[in-house]
């Protein structure tokens, strides 16, 4: 069943489409989030235009899609604490996201979806770029997808955490850490897709420390592959919903000293896990 009002229009061959005729700031009819769902298992990440959310609204669409998630450095005592602020202007030392990842993976159970809004932008730049992991991973040798298969990735919040937030206490007075399977399958689409990222993957915990940097920093790079990405130009109360079980995302810092500013809702997740692929490799054996 599909929302015979709704269309998706994909903006490149592997990840990314732009999805029209639906109002966010409404509720979602059972038919209009079937299509939804379906369109972001397809394409990894959807974009919407002119969505001037309030932040009730912003968290009743993201509820659709399950529980809603507090991220490690959300302030304590917030009215609204499940809303991540995202700000750069010229005072700032950081912008959240600069770097290549999946939001807050070093949690045991991270989140899988993550919705960004933003309500002011600079004249020019600040894109943000998706990248299929799905591609990434289809990408490589049969023998090095059997060889990940194999091998759990480390996760540490503090290497970020300590550089972002000044070693202050985080909510629950520790740095998330975690160790997930390298190669994340995915739960309702049965893909494979490569689980690792540059801002909380340390290394891989069964190779010895100089293989684990060798194998951790060709499998970044490849990660960044062009081909495996598409580009996003936002525009004022433009949305995008990705699912952080399959994507990474690179938000580029290049609009300084200008503005930009937005709210991010982020839905709970569950322990990753990797299931033997069947003969093409791509789909978990169910």
């Amino acid at each position: 069943m599909t929302d015979p009002h709704m269309r998706v229009d994909p903006i490149s061959p592997v990840i990314g489409a732009e999805v029209s005729g639906v109002d966010l700031t409404a509720p979602l009819t059972p038919q209009t989030f079937e299509t939804l769902h379906a369109a972001l298992m397809t394409h990894l990440v959807l974009f919407f235009r002119d969505q001037a959310l309030s932040f009730e609204q912003h968290k009743a669409f993201g509820r659709h899609f399950g529980d809603l998630h507090i991220h490690p450095a959300a302030p304590k005592g917030g009215d609204h604490p499940e809303i991540l602020v995202v700000h750069g202007d010229a005072t700032v030392k950081f912008v959240a996201g600069e770097l290549w990842h999946s939001d807050v993976s070093c949690d045991v159970e991270p989140p899988m979806g993550s919705i960004l809004r933003i309500e002011q932008v600079p004249t020019s730049g600040g894109d943000t770029l998706f990248a299929s992991m799905y591609a990434a991973y289809e990408a490589l040798s049969g023998r090095l997808q059997r060889f990940l298969g194999e091998l759990t990735a480390v996760h540490d919040g503090q290497q970020y955490y300590v550089g972002r937030y000044g070693g202050r206490d985080l909510r629950d007075g520790a740095y998330p850490s975690a160790e997930h399977p390298a190669i994340r399958t995915h739960p309702v689409t049965g893909r494979q897709a490569l689980y690792v990222n540059e801002v909380f993957t340390t290394g891989f915990k069964e190779l010895k420390q100089a293989e684990s940097n060798a194998l951790l920093s060709f499998v970044l790079k490849h990660c960044a592959a062009p081909e495996f990405q598409c580009r996003f130009r936002w525009r004022q109360n433009s949305v995008a919903f990705w699912d952080n079980r399959c994507t990474q995302h690179h938000a580029i810092w290049d609009y300084y000293p200008q503005t930009r500013h937005g709210y991010r809702v982020t839905i709970k997740g569950d322990r990753p896990f990797y299931a033997e692929a069947d003969v093409d490799g791509r789909r978990a054996v169910p």
